[in-house]
């Protein structure tokens, strides 16, 4: 009798334990309760009772005492690193928690125009409320202290891009990947540069991209404006190009440039000034760098809006007074 009741005990047991294997299985293998992709902080140093704890609070789950349990059999599902994930809908319990234990973060992306200014870019970054935003507070010339560049105006060296991050990068972090992405980029065009340019140094080849860029945004024109403004520092003559202008008037330009402004003697009046203004005026994307370390070859001094997007090119001075009085006459009728 004792060994009938030994035996239907441990049969028992083995009933209990398989019941409670297959229900703890069973809710593993169940999809989360989520019906769209959700994104979820994981803190440094997460315990698998308080991860339990907020995925009921989420209602993701309906009870974690099972979780528990489940995780004592898979103690390789316990090591959750931190960060921030997407958690897709149609996944379970199990595929939670590997996802979590890789460490397989979400990839955000910000992306910054080609032409852009810095102040934009501080603006994009502002905005954007994954980032940690420790280059707000701080002036520009402090950003650039911060970042160890050797100018006090950071114009023009931060390659415009789209960058990847994870929650919780640093605006400065950002800006450093542009900026070693920026000086990669020039140090490679400027290796592969045309002879007899008129700059001292890559930093002045930079500038000059950086007044291509926002003189056309069409790339097939920006290898004759870079000739354009080469023939004319090779001859000694300003630059006289308005992008210059509306950066040095700041915040004072309002839309358009008046007589007044291009009087003013500031420092990056190329109609009042010789040579290249003292710093970028804007980012330059690829291919303007390209342009400006590799210019057509044209005999072209001057250029004038077609009224269309594009430009019309005069090698003296006559044919760009005909040009800019046909400008003119279109706008006008317009």
């Amino acid at each position: 009798m004792i060994k009938k009741l030994i035996l239907l005990t441990i049969v028992s047991i083995a009933i209990a334990i398989g019941a409670s294997y297959f229900y703890i299985d069973k809710k593993a293998n169940q999809l989360i309760n989520i019906n769209s992709p959700q994104l979820l902080t994981v803190p440094e140093g997460t315990s698998i009772n308080s991860f339990s704890k907020l995925l009921v609070k989420k209602g993701w789950i309906d009870s974690r005492l099972w979780l528990k349990a489940y995780v004592k059999l898979k103690p390789e599902l316990t090591s959750l690193k931190k960060g921030t994930y997407s958690i897709p809908s149609g996944i379970n319990t199990i595929e939670l928690l590997k996802l979590l234990v890789e460490g397989k973060e979400h990839q955000l992306s910000i992306t910054f125009i080609e032409g852009s200014t810095f102040k934009e870019w501080l603006n994009v970054l502002a905005n954007n409320q994954h980032l940690v935003h420790n280059a707000r507070p701080l002036t520009i010339e402090e950003i650039s202290q911060k970042l160890g560049l050797p100018q006090k105006n950071p114009e023009g060296l931060f390659f415009p891009d789209t960058y990847s991050f994870t929650v919780g990068t640093s605006e400065l972090d950002i800006l450093k990947r542009a900026n070693k992405n920026m000086v990669k980029q020039l140090s490679l065009f400027w290796s592969e540069r045309a002879e007899n340019l008129p700059y001292d140094n890559e930093y002045e080849a930079l500038i000059m991209a950086s007044i291509i860029e926002k003189e056309s945004g069409q790339h097939s024109e920006q290898p004759i404006i870079s000739s354009v403004f080469v023939n004319r520092l090779n001859k000694k003559m300003r630059l006289q190009t308005d992008p210059t202008v509306i950066y040095g008037l700041g915040d004072r330009y309002k839309g358009d440039i008046k007589k007044v402004h291009l009087r003013e003697k500031t420092a990056y009046n190329t109609y009042r000034i010789n040579g290249l203004p003292p710093t970028p005026i804007a980012m330059p994307g690829i291919k303007a760098l390209k342009a400006s370390m590799n210019p057509a070859s044209t005999n072209y001094f001057y250029f004038v809006s077609n009224g269309n997007g594009k430009h019309v090119f005069s090698k003296t001075l006559k044919e760009h007074n005909k040009a800019v009085a046909a400008y003119l006459r279109a706008t006008r009728s317009k």
